[in-house]
């Protein structure tokens, strides 16, 4: 039997909303990949990467479910949109879980910034950190952890140098003997810049997933209607 009524608006209003989700498994999709690349520019965040993974897999998963629930509200079938509704419900919980490891990330950024840039700065002579510094300090504009002079005792460059990245314009050995040159190279730091701009990244990642989640929740309210119209056979006013 067909439902009629207020219980034939929830499944319009639920096709809308799976349409929603659509967009919102595309966004979570670009945002994880985003925050994939961001980590993977920077050496010493690699160990925490799972948390844009989670994000990617969660995005491609609502993506499709997106479709599965507009087949349940069309077909008006309880077992269908029951399905749906548990899916989404698991993809929520998931979702906290990688909200929990950004927030926990947030909160140990600055001393795994530090840690990081004192190993990569020790061992620039290893192709990974020296190319991951350069990257660094090349999209950042900056030169060393807090300042150009923490090159000054580098054992890997000539006295009174600075590592290629750290000029205004790149050329081969720009940096050699640069370090007192404050108009040729950059003197700010990466690490406070660093900083500054992850902490930035995670905060809009937070206030995107929110979002995504308060869609989610509309979405099982309104799968719970509609599953209960379903089973009831009666007009929900």
């Amino acid at each position: 039997m067909a439902v009629e009524g207020g219980a034939k608006c929830i499944k319009y209003m639920l096709f809308f909303f799976n349409f929603i989700f659509w967009l919102c498994g595309l966004a979570l999709i670009v945002v994880g990949v985003l925050a994939k690349v961001s980590i993977n520019t920077t050496a010493f965040l690699k160990g925490y990467s799972g948390a844009p993974l989670v994000l990617i897999v969660v995005g491609v998963i609502i993506f499709f479910i997106a479709f599965f629930g507009c087949c349940g509200a069309w077909k008006e079938n309880q077992c269908m949109i029951t399905m749906f509704a548990v899916i989404l419900s698991l993809i929520i919980i998931i979702e906290i879980g990688a909200a929990i490891a950004g927030y926990v990330l947030r909160g140990n950024l600055t001393d795994l910034l530090n840690k990081g840039f004192d190993v990569m700065i020790a061992g620039y002579n290893k192709t990974e950190n020296h190319d991951s510094l350069d990257t660094i300090q090349q999209q950042f504009k900056c030169c060393g952890r807090n300042s150009s002079n923490d090159w000054m005792n580098s054992k890997f460059l000539a006295p009174s140098s600075v590592p290629d990245s750290c000029c205004k314009n790149v050329t081969k050995d720009c940096g050699k003997g640069a370090l007192q040159e404050t108009s040729k190279i950059y003197t700010d730091g990466c690490q406070p810049i660093l900083d500054k701009f992850l902490k930035q990244n995670i905060l809009w990642f937070a206030v995107a997933a929110l979002v995504i989640a308060f869609v989610q929740i509309m979405g099982i309210v309104l799968s719970c209607i509609l599953m209960r119209a379903i089973r009831s056979g009666y007009e929900v006013m």
